[in-house]
C-alpha cells in the first residue's frame, strides 16, 4: 500500500526500539537486518531512505538492572547500547538514524504529545489496579495470565499494581480503527497477523494505563512530576520524533507517513496494531502505510528463541563458525548469515535456525551455485580471452529470458517483503547459468576456434553473474561488492543501481580482477563429528589447589585506568588496552574482551590489573599484565572499583 504522495516524499522505514536491558541476539538482528535489505533496495532504486532503529531505554527494568549493576540508569544505558552500536556495525545495518528515547529531542516531542492529547481529552487521570509484566513492560488484566499469574508472553511473574495514573482514550477509537483496518487490507501483513489485530480490537479497546510512577528515569508528565510517561507510549513516539513532528514541519511533510514499520508479531496486536494507530488518529496524524510483523525464530522444541527462555541463538557466533569451518572472512560469514535467515523460512512465519542448517546452506546455494559459476566463469575469461570482456557480438542475449524473469521476481519479492522469494528467483537464474556452460561448453568451443560464439557465451554468463549480484545486494552487501570487483566494475567506477538489472549492460573492456574464492567449501562430515565430540565431551574435572597467604600476596594487584583500546589485528576475541596503573607511562594490556566488550565501552573503566606478570608477546603484540574479568569460559563482567579510586592503587 502506498502514499498517495509515495513518489515524492522519502521511504520511511523503521524497525522497533530495543529495549536496552537486552543483548542483540537473533529476533533483534532478523527484524533489523529485514529493515536494512529493504533499505539498501529503496536505495538502489534512486529513492531517498530514512531507515531507523534505536533504543528503548525509559523501562522500569532498566531502573532494577541499572540498581543490580550499581549504576544510575543513563550511565548503564549508556554501557548497553555500545552493544546494539557494535552488532549493527557487525551485521552490516546501514541505518540513516540511531535514536535513543533518553535523547532531550525525543523527550521534547514525547511531552507534546501528551499535553497535545491530555488538551483534547483523549488522556485523563483515574485509578490503575491490575497486573504489570515488568520484563515485558505490559499492563495485563486477570484473564490474560496464565496459571500461577505468569505472563503469557515471558512466563514471569507479574506484580498486582495499584497506583494512580493517566489513561489514553484508545476506547474512543475501537470502530474508526475497525474500519480503517478492514478498508485497507494491505495496511497490516501478513494476513495472520492482521487478522489477530481485528479480532483484539473487535473485543473492544479497553482505555490504556499510559503513566507510572516517578522513580527518577522517565520522561514526566507535563504539569505532573509524580508521575512519567509509559514506557511504550514513549518508545512509540519515536517514529514521530524521527521524522521531525512538532520540530520540523516540512521534513514531517517529506517524511511521514512511514511507508514500512516492522517489528515481531509478539508487539503487533497490543502494541503497533492498535495503540500506536489509536494515538495517531487522536493527533490527527496519517496512518502509516503498511505495518509488517515477523515470525519467531524457534527451536527444535517449538520454543521461541529468546533470552528469558535461556536458547538464545548468536548471529555473530554463527558467523565465526562459518570463519572456523569454511576459512571464508569475517564479512562474507555476516552475508553468509543474513542469506541463511532469509532464504531458510518465509518472512511472516516461523522458522527453525540450526548451525547444521547454516553450514549445509553455505556448502549447497553459496560454494556450489553461486561460487561455482563465478570460480569457473572468470578463469576462461582469463584463459580464452585474456581477461577482458568483449563486445557481446551475435548470439549473445540467450539468458535474456530468464533473467527478465529473475528480476521481475526479486522486485516483487522485495516490495512484498518476500525475500526468501527474491532469493529463490536469483537461484533458479544461478541454475540457468551453471546448465546453460555445461551446455554450450566454452572450452569446446575454444578448441573449435569458435571466438565469437565463445564471446558471446562468456559474455552472457559474465552478464547473468552481474545481474545477480545486483539483485542480491540488498541481502548480501559484502559478497555483491566483491563479485563487482572480481567483474572489474569496481574498477570502472560503476555504482551499483537496479536500474542496470538488465542484460546486456555488463560494458565491453571491463578487465576480470579474480581474487580469492568467496565461499570456500566446508567439509560438513567433519564440521558434524566436531560439533558431536564438543556435545559429547564431559568437561575436565580439575582438583582446586591451594595457596598460601604469602603466596596469594605476591600478586601486585592494582587499579587501573582504561586510556585507549583496539582490536588486535587478525583477531575477533583480542584487544590492545591502554592502562593508566599510576606509573607515569602507560601500560600496554593484552585482553580477550573483544567478544564481550567494544573498545568504547572499555575506554575509561576502571579495572584491576595484576601488574607483575612477566610480558609476554601474543599475536606479535607485548603484553604487559593482565586485567581481572569474572566468566569461565568468556568474560562476562569486568572487575571494576565501586567508587573512586586514582590509578595505581592496591588492591587487597
Amino acid at each position: 500500500m502506498a502514499s498517495e504522495n509515495s513518489a515524492a516524499k522519502t521511504y520511511y522505514i523503521t524497525t522497533p526500539i530495543y529495549y536496552v536491558n537486552d543483548r542483540p541476539h537473533i529476533g533483534h538482528t532478523y527484524t533489523t537486518t529485514a529493515a536494512d535489505s529493504m533499505a539498501r533496495y529503496q536505495r538502489m532504486r534512486g529513492r531517498d531512505v530514512l531507515f531507523v532503529t534505536g533504543t528503548d531505554e525509559h523501562a522500569q527494568k532498566v531502573v532494577r538492572a541499572a540498581q543490580a549493576a550499581g549504576l544510575d540508569p543513563k550511565a548503564f544505558a549508556d554501557r548497553v547500547v555500545t552493544s546494539y552500536l557494535d552488532a549493527w556495525d557487525r551485521m552490516k545495518v546501514s541505518y540513516d538514524r540511531f535514536i535513543r528515547t533518553s535523547e532531550e529531542e525525543h523527550k521534547q516531542v514525547v511531552s507534546r504529545v501528551f499535553a497535545q492529547l491530555l488538551e483534547s481529552g483523549d488522556i485523563y487521570k483515574d485509578r490503575y489496579e491490575d497486573w504489570y509484566c515488568v520484563p515485558c513492560e505490559t499492563y495485563l488484566r486477570e484473564q490474560e495470565l496464565l496459571e500461577g499469574h505468569l505472563c503469557p508472553d515471558c512466563r514471569r511473574e507479574v506484580e498486582r499494581i495499584s497506583e494512580e495514573a493517566y489513561f489514553f482514550r484508545a476506547s474512543a477509537y475501537s470502530n474508526e480503527l475497525l474500519r480503517e483496518i478492514e478498508g485497507a487490507p494491505e495496511r497490516i501483513r501478513p494476513d495472520s497477523r492482521r487478522n489477530e489485530v481485528l479480532s483484539f480490537i473487535r473485543q473492544g479497546l479497553r482505555d490504556t494505563c499510559v503513566s507510572r510512577a516517578n522513580e527518577g528515569w522517565g520522561v514526566p508528565v507535563p504539569g505532573d512530576e509524580e508521575h512519567v510517561v509509559y514506557v511504550w507510549f514513549d518508545a512509540l513516539i519515536n517514529y514521530l520524533t524521527v521524522a521531525g513532528y512538532s520540530i520540523d514541519d516540512g521534513k514531517f511533510a517529506r517524511v511521514w507517513p512511514p511507508n514500512l514499520q516492522l517489528m515481531g508479531k509478539d508487539i503487533i496486536t497490543r502494541f503497533h496494531g492498535s495503540m500506536w494507530l489509536a494515538m495517531l488518529m487522536a493527533l490527527g496524524v496519517e496512518l502509516p502505510d503498511l505495518l509488517f510483523a515477523h515470525g519467531w525464530w524457534v527451536s527444535a522444541a517449538g520454543d521461541k528463541i529468546s533470552k528469558s527462555r535461556g536458547n538464545v541463538v548468536d548471529p555473530w557466533a554463527e558467523a565465526e563458525l562459518l570463519v572456523e569451518e569454511s576459512g571464508c572472512t569475517t564479512d562474507v560469514a555476516v552475508d553468509a548469515v543474513r542469506y541463511y535467515m532469509f532464504r531458510e523460512v518465509t518472512f511472516g512465519l516461523d522458522g527453525s535456525f540450526s548451525s547444521e542448517g547454516l553450514l549445509s546452506r553455505f556448502n549447497a546455494d553459496l560454494a556450489n551455485d553461486l561460487g561455482n559459476l563465478l570460480n569457473r566463469t572468470l578463469p576462461l575469461v582469463e584463459r580464452y580471452l585474456d581477461g577482458r570482456i568483449e563486445q557481446p557480438g551475435p548470439g549473445a542475449g540467450e539468458l535474456e529470458e530468464q533473467v527478465l524473469a529473475a528480476v521481475s521476481r526479486a522486485e516483487q519479492g522485495y516490495e512484498r517483503m518476500d525475500m526468501r522469494g527474491t532469493l529463490a528467483g536469483v537461484w533458479e537464474l544461478l541454475a540457468a547459468a551453471n546448465k546453460f556452460v555445461d551446455e554450450r561448453a566454452p572450452w569446446d568451443l575454444y578448441k573449435q576456434g569458435k571466438r565469437v560464439e565463445l564471446a558471446a557465451v562468456l559474455y552472457d554468463v559474465v552478464d547473468t553473474i552481474r545481474i545477480a549480484a545486483l539483485m542480491i545486494a540488498p541481502v548480501m552487501p559484502t559478497v555483491a561488492e566483491e563479485i563487482w570487483r572480481q567483474l572489474g566494475l569496481e574498477a570502472m567506477g560503476l555504482e551499483m543501481s537496479w536500474d542496470d538489472c538488465q542484460a546486456g549492460k555488463l560494458p565491453a573492456a571491463a578487465e576480470v580482477r579474480r581474487g580469492r574464492p568467496i565461499f570456500p567449501r566446508i567439509d560438513l562430515e567433519r564440521a558434524r563429528s566436531r560439533a558431536a565430540q564438543a556435545e559429547q565431551e564431559p568437561e575436565a574435572e580439575e582438583e582446586e589447589a591451594m595457596i598460601t597467604i604469602d603466596e596469594f600476596q605476591k600478586i601486585d594487584l592494582r587499579i587501573a585506568q582504561v586510556l585507549d583500546a583496539d582490536p588486535v589485528e587478525g583477531t575477533d576475541k583480542l584487544l590492545v588496552l591502554s592502562l593508566d596503573a599510576g606509573e607515569g607511562r602507560p601500560r600496554q594490556v593484552v585482553a580477550g574482551l573483544a567478544e564481550e566488550f567494544s573498545p568504547r565501552e572499555l575506554i575509561g573503566e576502571t579495572v584491576v590489573l595484576v601488574a607483575n606478570l612477566e610480558p609476554v608477546t601474543i599475536r606479535g603484540v607485548e603484553s604487559q599484565g593482565m586485567i581481572l574479568a569474572a566468566g569461565e569460559e568468556k568474560p562476562l563482567a569486568l572487575i571494576v572499583a565501586d567508587r573512586d579510586v586514582e590509578p595505581g592503587e592496591k588492591v587487597r
